[in-house]
């Protein structure tokens, strides 16, 4: 019997670029340049697996719903999402970074707080949010902002942000300060539920290899 076709769905950008040497060691080489091709399906060199190259924010609804039996995907679009919908059995331990509030540097949030009912808090990730400062009791006003989050309380949008934090720089230019961590991130592997029953052994083989990878 023919081995399962298997479809994998990785992210765009920064993250594909140190998704794929990863996936080049388990055996799962593009056959042609990803990177110079507006193609979103890439046959592999293994016969029954190919790669869909989507966003980001796009990946666990693939997976979720079985367009894709696997995905590569940062810890912070998962907790975004909602990871109901699949497992989720390796990190990749890549693209790691921070999830955090920030607000403009010497600012008294628990002045602001004292001052007004709610703090305005502007950001992407709108459900983390909200767990976040529900789960300390902290009423907030959300924001939702797709980009350029760094400019929200300069221009007196909002008191705060909520971002992905890598080396604070662009904060700092920005004249933000980070404040308190919500989690850690970096890449993981998700799985379609379904497809890991029906397609065991073939998914199996693929994580324990890119395991392997990540531990050399």
């Amino acid at each position: 019997m023919s081995d399962p076709k298997l479809v994998i769905a990785l992210t765009k950008g920064r993250i594909l670029e140190g998704v794929l040497p990863l996936f080049e060691h388990a055996g799962i080489i593009p056959t042609e340049d990803i990177f110079n091709s507006r193609k979103l399906i890439f046959q592999t060199s293994l016969a029954n697996v190919s790669l869909m190259i989507i966003r980001g924010s796009d990946v666990p609804t693939y997976v979720e719903f079985g367009a894709a039996d696997m995905g590569v995907v940062g810890k912070d679009l998962i907790l975004e999402y909602g990871s109901e919908g699949f497992y989720e059995p390796l990190d990749l331990k890549l693209a790691t970074c921070r999830l955090m509030t920030a607000a403009p540097e010497g600012a008294d949030l628990n002045a602001l707080r004292q001052s007004r009912s709610r703090l305005r808090v502007a950001t992407k990730f709108i459900n983390i949010a909200r767990r976040y400062f529900a789960e300390q009791g902290r009423q907030i006003e959300l924001i939702k902002l797709n980009g350029a989050l760094e400019l929200a309380p300069s221009m007196g949008l909002a008191d705060a942000i909520v971002d992905i934090v890598d080396s604070g720089k662009t904060l700092r230019a920005n004249g933000l300060e980070p404040l308190e961590l919500i989690t850690h991130v970096s890449s993981r592997v998700i799985v379609n539920k379904a497809s890991l029953k029906i397609k065991n052994a073939a998914i199996r083989e693929i994580l324990g290899k890119l395991k392997s990878a990540i531990e050399t």
